[in-house]
């Protein structure tokens, strides 16, 4: 894994504990949850093509 994959992954880590942080806090918002699942992806795409 190169340094940017590494970075996204470890941007989309922290992103998921902001959500669900932020979900406890002050309840769900699908925006919240959609913005993550987008950054995932993004961050599955690029491991993908690394490693493809």
């Amino acid at each position: 894994m190169n340094g940017s994959t590494r970075t996204m992954t470890g941007l989309t880590v922290g992103g998921l504990v902001v959500a669900t942080a932020y979900s406890v806090a002050l309840g769900g918002s699908p925006w919240v949850w959609l913005s993550w699942v987008v950054v995932a992806l993004v961050t599955a795409a690029m491991v993908v093509t690394t490693h493809g």
